[in-house]
């Protein structure tokens, strides 16, 4: 209607005006006039001299008259609005109502791929309330490019290296007598985790002992005995000490197999799995080819850095004096990498915004390398969440952690259920399910309608409520509209009416107004990473929609030409619900 409306303004401005316009600036028409698209005159102005009221008119009447599927229009100042025909509307829902995926685009296979990068945890611990929010980022993000139309591999890269495993294996050693997941009933990532914490306690208690020997803070800090032990256990990794490289191995197993039981529970997968230990030395083949090329520079020490005072960043060192490397070699050598392996076009970070420095020097050495693809990474850049409790510490282990969280979630749904008391006739295992699908659809929602950018305090019992902007209330009509369908005994899927048998209610016209936007919200939310903008439209359309059921009748119209085009409209509404939560990841119920 648009790419019509706008041909025919500018054929409207070349015979009364003689004068040729660039483009159209088109917005949806304010709910207090009459129209269903404005077109705005003052952006003509620099066209035309001239009253916009006059300017409107003028454009007006000539839609009117040669464009069939303008009825009237009005001008309000300088906003033309267009009262666009019911057979248009009802031609392009017919249109909508026989597409299965409307709004969905396949990908073409000959396309070059975009890779998101999203949950990157450490094995020392589990994952917390900071993950779920990296993978429902990551992971909705993918889903929303992919139904853009662009082929999509996910990635995580698993920090399982470095001096925080050996505190958890140095730990385990002294304090473990040969626990296991299996002997202790935990996870493997809370077992490991636990050990990571006993090694902060012994830690601190060694370094009060050193203090009160007459050792200072900072001295006592670095002179601890157990934080030597685990500097020498690590340094026995790096040199392939079988012992160590063993107990690596098994400690690791058990943090894998938790993540895993994590990620199903959370709705999340990847296609590809890197890890530290064999990505950590990668990169410096290509700081010696940029040193050669004159985009880094040698320090008297040896040590190797890159000067991006001129860009407005800061000197940045990509190889230490002993070379060895440092996390931005590894990140140079690890993007470097994913491009060879898959036929990327883009790559995107999932990575909080305390990195938002680092990624900035990252892309730009990558640009600066020569590589052409740098100008298509992209950084995620979240803000953290807060809980009413206040913030968390791993060390300390106040982690918030992601498992207990997702019940919590499932309990909460159940005892706010239970008192509203909808669930009569449902088996026991019904209602766990649906408690599960409930309490994980609120946690994901209030989590992923929040602008990325933006800092969360979540409030797990807040998003459990059946009203107002939450997962909860979204699925409950959903599953409204599911027992009309149901209570539908009449055949209206096969059924295509025209403007000839039914004139439209304005609660309709609204409600196809908003289904129509869906395409373009999908490929708004994929061109700005945002999971918020399908979120948020999708309460938009159920407010719609719920405004529609409370006004006009549905099941209990005597025209049946009616009867049954409203129950298509509630049938496409379920469908783009249940489709834009599949974006988000999220579960929709048949019943609630």
């Amino acid at each position: 209607m648009q790419t019509n409306l706008e041909i025919a303004v500018k054929k409207a401005f070349k015979e009364i005006y003689s004068v040729n316009i660039e483009t159209v600036e088109f917005q949806a028409t304010k709910k207090d006039f009459e129209g269903d698209i404005t077109i705005v005159v003052f952006a003509f102005l620099r066209y035309v001299k001239g009253n916009p009221v006059e300017i409107g008119t003028k454009i007006g009447e000539f839609l009117k008259e040669n464009v069939a599927e303008v009825d009237d229009f009005n001008v309000v100042k300088g906003f033309l609005n267009l009262v666009i025909s019911d057979s248009y509307f009802i031609t392009d829902f017919n249109s909508i109502y026989n597409q299965n995926d409307f709004g969905i685009v396949t990908p073409n296979e000959d396309d070059k791929a975009v890779m998101v990068e999203y949950s990157s945890p450490n094995t020392n611990k589990p994952l917390h309330l900071g993950h779920i929010r990296n993978n429902l980022l990551g992971y909705s993000v993918a889903e929303i490019i992919k139904a853009s139309g662009k082929k999509v591999y996910k990635t995580q890269i698993i920090n399982d290296r470095g001096i925080h495993i050996c505190k958890s294996m140095l730990a385990w050693q002294r304090f473990g007598n040969g626990e296991t997941p299996k002997s202790s009933g935990l996870k493997g990532d809370k077992l490991v985790g636990n050990y990571y914490v006993a090694f902060d306690k012994a830690y601190k208690e060694e370094i009060s002992q050193l203090i009160s020997q007459g050792k200072t803070e900072e001295e006592a800090k670095k002179e601890a005995p157990i934080l030597l032990e685990a500097q020498a256990m690590l340094r026995k990794w790096e040199a392939g000490d079988e012992e160590v490289v063993s107990l690596w191995k098994t400690m690791n197993q058990w943090v894998y197999d938790g993540f895993d039981q994590t990620y199903k529970e959370l709705g999340v997968n990847f296609d590809k799995n890197y890890f530290e230990s064999n990505t950590y030395l990668l990169g410096k083949d290509v700081v010696a080819d940029g040193l050669e090329k004159g985009v880094f520079y040698k320090k008297e020490d040896g040590s190797v850095w890159i000067d991006l005072t001129e860009e407005g960043l800061d000197e940045k060192i990509v190889l230490r004096s002993d070379g060895t490397a440092v996390y931005m070699t590894q990140d140079i050598g690890t993007a470097i990498e994913r491009f060879k392996d898959f036929d990327l076009n883009e790559l995107v970070y999932t990575v909080g915004n305390e990195q938002d420095y680092h990624f900035k020097v990252l892309f730009l050495i990558l640009d600066k390398l020569g590589f052409e693809w740098a100008k298509n990474l992209y950084h995620l850049s979240y803000g953290m969440v807060d809980l009413p409790s206040g913030k968390m510490k791993s060390r300390e282990g106040t982690v918030v952690d992601a498992d207990d969280l997702m019940l919590e979630m499932t309990n909460t749904a159940r005892s706010i259920s239970q008192e509203l008391g909808k669930l009569e006739g449902y088996s026991f295992e019904e209602k766990e399910a649906l408690y599960k699908t409930i309490g994980l659809g609120a946690l994901k929602y209030y989590i992923l309608k929040v602008d990325p950018k933006k800092r969360i305090l979540f409030d797990p019992e807040e998003s459990v409520d059946f009203a107002g902007n939450t997962g909860p209330f979204i699925q409950y009509t959903y599953a409204r509209i599911q027992s009309i369908l149901r209570k539908a005994t009449f055949d209206y899927m096969c059924v295509s009416l025209n403007s000839d048998q039914l004139s439209l209610h304005e609660k309709e016209r609204e409600l196809i107004k908003q289904i129509q936007l869906f395409p373009e919200i999908i490929q708004n939310a994929a061109q700005n990473h945002s999971p918020a903008i399908i979120a948020n439209y999708t309460y938009d359309l159920v407010k719609v929609y719920n405004s529609f059921y409370q006004t006009v009748p549905i099941l209990g119209c005597t025209n049946e030409n009616e009867k049954i085009f409203r129950t298509q409209i509630s049938s496409k509404v379920s469908q783009i619900i249940k489709t834009a939560f599949r974006l988000l990841g999220i579960d929709v119920p048949e019943r609630m």
